[in-house]
Parts: structure tokens; C-alpha cells; sequence
């Protein structure tokens, strides 16, 4: 059983305890980790990311109990299931770890039919297996991070900056600002991130892998005021357009000019 060098001694000392429990289930056939673990990027915050291959005749039974499970390792303290992540299959628990640093810990169990298992974002890495299963499925298949779309962001940004000028202009300045939150992580920080050659995954450490960038998008935040909101869109859409000169995507010209024609118009006429 190999463990990444970044690996925390209580996140270890989680790992064992649940690799120990899960084992002991015949209709369990491997666990995977991925994530921080998968790149030995973890450190004391970390989650433990875990992909728990279920033997396809058992599945039904063990997502059933997936529960009972989960709260049979011991420092359980909550847990609850990644419907708001669109992954039905997902429990995302937190344990507490008596005397150690941290002495709380999340992890996130995906329960999948073997099969399944090829499906993934990143390389995970096979903990622990009964036989070689899972280490066959992930020599035999690739994997791959959802990569942002341009063209889907283009033909939908404009009717987006509609939306937030109209959100600002009736006064919803919470929903305005909750918008431009959605625009970062949906749009200028994965196209950015993948124009550099890096996992487009949202704003998640964009401080550090792309520092340069985060300054500019510190210009897209704002308090939730009228004259807060305006120029924070302003740089919102100036950045998309300098973002997006560097795709090949079909510009629908009329929905930017109408867009941002509005959005002066409204606000700052």
C-alpha cells in the first residue's frame, strides 16, 4: 500500500481505519483516491477524495446501506449525499480524529459499480483491491477533466451580462453579486486556467497557479452596491473579451454590442 510523501499522519491514520472497515466487505472490490492524494499535493486541510468500487451484483444493496457503511468508521460525525454536486452517488462525511492535528477531517466517499470506475477525472490511484480489478480498469482506460467550452461560454455570456445588468438595475444587488461569483467560476477562471495548459477547475488555488491572472480577476468582486457592481462587470466582460481572443469561437456580434449597449444604457446613462 503506497501513500503519497504529503500525506498527513491523521489523514493517514483515517485512510487505515476506513481501508480496514471497507475490506471486510466482500461486495466492496477496491478503493481508489483521487484528488490532492492522486497528485501528493495535500496538506493539513485536504480532503480525502475516495472512489469506493462496489461489485455491479452487490450495488444496489450496498448504495442501500451506503450510510451504515459510512458511519461504521470510527470519528463519524455527519454526513449527507452530492445531489447539490449532481452526484447522487457521493457522501461527503466528516470525522473527528482525537488528538491530532487536524482533528477534523472530510472525506468524500463516490460509491460505483466496478465497471464504472473507469469514468474519472483524474489519476486516481488504487489503495487497496481484492485481486487487480480496479488497477486493470484504470490501466485500460484514460481519464480526463471536464474542459470548458468556448463556444457553449459565447453563445450564452451575453445573454449572462444581460441578466446581471438587469439584476443590478432593479436593485438586487445580492443576486448581482452572487452572479459575478458564478461568472468567475464558470467562466473566466476555467478558460484562463486552460489556456496556461492547467486544470480548468474553477477558482480553486487560482491565487497560486495563476497569480498574475487572480490580480485581475480581484477587479470582477464586489460589495453588493449599485456603484460597486458596475465597474466589477465592467472588468468582467473586458476580461471574457480578452480571454476569448485567444479561441476561434463564432462571435455573435449582435448579442455583444445590443448586450453591453444595455448594460451602459441602463446603468451608467
Amino acid at each position: 500500500m503506497k501513500f503519497p510523501s504529503t500525506l498527513h499522519a491523521a489523514h493517514k491514520s483515517l485512510l487505515l481505519q476506513i481501508i480496514d472497515h471497507f475490506s471486510a466487505d466482500q461486495r466492496i472490490t477496491a478503493i481508489g483516491a483521487s484528488g490532492s492524494f492522486a497528485s501528493n499535493k495535500m496538506d493539513n486541510y485536504s480532503d480525502l477524495d475516495l472512489v469506493i468500487a462496489v461489485d455491479p451484483d452487490a450495488y444496489g444493496e450496498v448504495m442501500a446501506q451506503r450510510f451504515t457503511l459510512v458511519e461504521s468508521i470510527p470519528g463519524h460525525v455527519a454526513a449527507f449525499t452530492g445531489e447539490h454536486v449532481g452526484e447522487p452517488r457521493l457522501i461527503i462525511a466528516l470525522y473527528q480524529l482525537a488528538a491530532s492535528e487536524p482533528s477534523l477531517v472530510h472525506v468524500d466517499f463516490k460509491f460505483v459499480a466496478l465497471p464504472d470506475a473507469a469514468q474519472r477525472v483524474d489519476d486516481t490511484q488504487v489503495i487497496w483491491e481484492r485481486g487487480n480489478a480496479l488497477s486493470a480498469i484504470y490501466a485500460n482506460s484514460g481519464y480526463q477533466y471536464p474542459q470548458p467550452e468556448p463556444q457553449w461560454i459565447e453563445d450564452r455570456f451575453w445573454i449572462w451580462l444581460h441578466y446581471g445588468a438587469g439584476k443590478i438595475a432593479r436593485g438586487e444587488y445580492f443576486e448581482a453579486m452572487e452572479f459575478l461569483s458564478f461568472l468567475r467560476t464558470t467562466v473566466l477562471s476555467p478558460l484562463a486556467l486552460q489556456q496556461a495548459g492547467l486544470t480548468p477547475s474553477g477558482v480553486r488555488t487560482i491565487e497560486r497557479r495563476l497569480p498574475g491572472f487572480a490580480k485581475r480577476l480581484e477587479k470582477t468582486v464586489a460589495q453588493p452596491t449599485k456603484e460597486a457592481l458596475i465597474p466589477a462587470f465592467e472588468a468582467c466582460f473586458e476580461l471574457y473579451l480578452v480571454l476569448r481572443a485567444n479561441t476561434s469561437v463564432k462571435i455573435n456580434e449582435q448579442a455583444q454590442t445590443l448586450a453591453i449597449n444595455y448594460f451602459n444604457c441602463e446603468l451608467m446613462g
